[in-house]
């Protein structure tokens, strides 16, 4: 079976427009941050993006921010498009998607149009992203937090505050030590890892079709039906925790529970087995309960 033409015109459009849209916030996080503001201040912030619009020339401080997510974004779309070439399988580029919000951006995606019969390349597709996209993450977050700084008091000030994963609390206690998270401003790189962190916690979701749910499935096999009923399900506690989890749960329940079916009944080997054990740890280092709380900024 032929592979479909790439639009390379389609894609490299989006990428420019999430490469702007992502720069734009990273402006802002550059000036908050050098200012000792929260990362996000709305206060000031809407009137700042309408003269970050005005003046593209200013852009330059937020490219740390966005240079550092769509790396991150492609190295996970990447690692898919990549192990389903391997394995022969028709993928298109990834697709970016651009958006007006506190981080510019939706992420990013490809389309796999071939079936995928095998337990095995259904294993190595869906975990070939996530690591991918952890292991180019990981030295962001360790330069962001290197060069961060301590503001007491600086989440009280913030309109909005962002969770800290396991993961960052790690780092935090090996380079900033004594430092409370509350206190910490986070460098813009730091920022863009964080996102990262969190693509990375949704992505490995044990639900569906999400990245979570393709090495579930290799996994469990025919268990992966009522298995991701459970993981939803057990999103709703959460959600009275953080309300977005019920939103999650909704979305995915009625859109996300499906499973293409593969015709392969033959165990995941040693090797695939040991890196399902590191899906989890990827999962429980980057899941945050309340990824992000409404602060106490004015």
């Amino acid at each position: 079976m032929p592979y479909k033409r790439h639009r390379f015109w389609l894609h490299g459009l989006l990428f420019l427009l999430t490469l702007a849209s992502t720069t734009v916030i990273g402006a802002r996080l550059a000036e908050n941050f050098k200012a000792n503001r929260p990362a996000i201040y709305l206060a000031e912030d809407l009137d700042a993006y309408r003269k970050l619009l005005a003046q593209p020339d200013s852009w330059l401080g937020g490219m740390a921010y966005s240079l550092t997510l769509l790396t991150i974004l492609l190295a996970h779309e990447m690692g898919h498009y990549f192990a389903c070439r391997r394995y022969g399988l028709d993928a298109s580029l990834p697709f970016f998607m651009p958006f007006p919000s506190v981080i510019g951006t939706l992420g990013a995606f490809i389309r796999i149009r071939s079936p995928i019969y095998f337990r095995r390349v259904l294993f190595d597709i869906g975990i070939a992203g996530p690591v991918a996209g952890f292991v180019t993450l990981m030295p962001a977050a360790i330069y962001g937090i290197a060069n961060s700084k301590v503001v007491p008091g600086i989440a009280a000030q913030a309109d909005l505050r962002f969770g800290t994963p396991l993961v960052f609390k790690v780092l935090l206690g090996l380079l900033m030590p004594g430092a409370q998270a509350v206190d910490i401003s986070l460098h813009p790189v730091a920022q863009a890892a964080w996102v990262g962190v969190f693509a990375t916690a949704l992505n490995l979701l044990p639900i569906g079709q999400l990245d979570g749910g393709h090495i579930l499935y290799a996994v469990c096999g025919d268990k992966h039906r009522i298995l991701s009923r459970i993981f939803v399900l057990a999103l709703l506690p959460l959600g009275l925790l953080y309300w977005p989890w019920l939103v999650w749960a909704v979305i995915l329940f009625f859109l996300g529970m499906r499973h293409p079916l593969i015709y392969d009944f033959a165990p995941l080997d040693r090797r695939r087995k040991f890196w399902a054990v590191f899906a989890l740890a990827m999962f429980l280092l980057c899941f945050m309960v309340a990824p992000i709380e409404t602060g106490g900024g004015s």
